[in-house]
């Protein structure tokens, strides 16, 4: 793999320095900016208050919006954890590419250590790079074969992160550990893990035979190992010394988190910030429990919220607040029940996780990419609030640009810079998006005309109470003018049809 380290301080042309960074004298080196990318899980465009949620508050999530600006129009790249993560770090539609579905805790490494990540970017340019929560990208080097009782390679280190802090999935899959810098946490030798996704091992219950061993029960799956009184996906022994306390995950991850900031202080760093905040199984700590009327679900975005304080804080005390640039985002839309029968649909209430979007999570519908963004530079970055088309897999060759680090031959082949859009300097963003949902049905829009091809699945899951998308037809739909998305203008509006299924057909060719 060809790396590129970039030694110049020039941080973008196009900026003059002394409008990025404060108070410097013109014999210092300008210091480059933080970088700290917040990526909620699972937590909708109509789960936050800064876009209009009424029945819930985030305070921090706010304050990060008034002091920078909030996208309206912020796309994951797709309606999934694994995809989204995917082509986030690479630059990569992941649908391009085999094996980056939904992934298994014991998945091989999805992203291959030959990639150039968006981590790479940072490195290249002198950055310490750092990632801290959810990874649920796969770890070692085949699926099922990672031995959880030593070092487990390849992973962070090996698609350029420093530092890693992770959990070895999601929250609802085996192992319930967290490993860092590739070496799970606390665990006893005496007593080593062993993994399985195909069969139980001899004598340990499940939550399917042994439902009076749970606190919380699965609505849907989710009925294998049990961990901490709650069963999960996949099978596991051993490692009793290294599992997590749901209830403890949001302050380990925010602690971790604070301490890498903290260490790096004093030079430039990249923290990708991915919290658990709401994911499933959703066991906020004690002292968020009932504090939304919502159930662990919406007390699950108030400790979210929480995380995003104690980041604000931490950066204010510190005195880099101004050198500083905080991204927040969503990996995907909203679901309510996603697996356990955490009361969150019958709290509801008139809470509307994705607002005015029409569906959710696994959705080819805007609620399943639409999704909360703000980027806050205090003085640096005008706040307001921005309309254009944006979406996440771009952050590689925007940051590219913002460090003027060139791209290898071939790196991040969909990732397009939107520096001045990102921030917030005229930029006018996207000119075409493709979007992935759960079957990989794709859809392309174009900021005003949004086109969903015929695609296989369902249309409607009835587990998870979402609209999929998913019809034997072509589906049109103007934003500007439906942004629910309920009327479907396709026959009446052929030739916009065909141009984006035209357009559509080209990004998958590759041109």
């Amino acid at each position: 793999m060809i790396k590129f380290k970039v030694h110049s301080i020039y941080l973008l042309a196009a900026l003059p320095l002394s409008s990025m960074v404060q108070n410097v004298s013109a014999k210092q080196p300008v210091r480059k900016p933080n970088i700290i990318f917040i990526y909620a899980d699972d937590i909708g465009y109509g789960d936050l208050s800064c876009n209009g949620a009424r029945t819930i508050k985030t305070p921090n999530v706010e304050l990060l919006a008034k002091q920078g600006v909030r996208f309206t129009n912020m796309h994951s790249p797709a309606a999934t954890c694994t995809p989204s993560r995917y082509a986030l770090l690479t630059g990569e539609y992941a649908w391009r590419r085999e094996g980056t579905g939904i992934a298994t805790g014991d998945a091989g490494s999805i992203i291959r250590p030959e990639r150039y990540t968006l981590a790479d970017v940072f490195k290249s340019d002198g950055y310490q790079t750092g990632v801290v929560g959810k990874w649920h990208l796969g770890l070692g080097d085949q699926t099922g074969t990672q031995n959880w009782n030593g070092f487990i390679t390849p992973g962070p280190s090996d698609i350029g992160f420093d530092y890693s802090f992770i959990l070895a999935a999601t929250g609802d899959r085996v192992p319930c550990v967290y490993v860092e810098n590739q070496k799970v946490v606390n665990l006893d030798p005496n007593d080593p893990i062993s993994v399985s996704y195909e069969k139980n091992f001899e004598g340990e219950p499940t939550g399917k035979s042994n439902p009076e061993l749970l606190k919380m029960h699965p609505s849907h799956g989710h009925d294998m190992s049990i961990v901490n009184g709650i069963s999960r996906i996949g099978f596991m022994k051993g490692g009793k010394s290294a599992l997590w306390k749901d209830e403890e995950i949001a302050d380990v991850i925010t602690s971790k988190a604070l301490s890498f900031i903290k260490t790096n202080r004093d030079q430039p760093f990249f923290l990708y910030l991915a919290t658990h905040d709401a994911h499933v199984p959703r066991v906020p700590n004690q002292r968020f429990m009932g504090k939304s009327g919502m159930g662990p679900r919406g007390d699950a975005i108030i400790e979210f919220d929480w995380t995003v304080g104690e980041v604000l804080k931490t950066v204010k005390q510190l005195g880099i607040e101004k050198n500083t640039i905080i991204i927040l985002t969503s990996d995907n839309g909203p679901v309510v029940d996603d697996g356990y029968k955490d009361h969150a649909l019958e709290l509801l209430g008139n809470h509307k996780p994705a607002g005015n979007l029409r569906g959710g999570k696994y959705s080819s519908f805007e609620g399943g990419t639409r999704v909360p963004g703000i980027l806050s530079w205090p003085g640096t970055v005008k706040p307001g609030v921005s309309d254009k088309l944006i979406c996440q897999v771009d952050m590689v060759a925007t940051c590219s640009e913002l460090l003027t680090v060139k791209l290898p031959s071939g790196a991040a082949p969909d990732s397009e810079s939107q520096l001045n859009t990102w921030l917030n300097k005229g930029g006018i963003g996207r000119e075409v998006l493709v979007l992935q949902n759960v079957n990989n049905s794709l859809s392309i829009e174009d900021g005003k005309w949004k086109f969903i091809a015929p695609g296989p699945g369902i249309p409607y899951d009835s587990s998870t109470n979402t609209e999929l998308g998913n019809l034997n037809q072509d589906q049109l739909y103007d934003l500007t003018k439906d942004i629910g998305e309920m009327v479907n203008v396709a026959a009446q509006n052929p030739k916009i049809r065909e141009r984006l299924r035209a357009r559509l057909n080209q990004i998958k060719a590759g041109k």
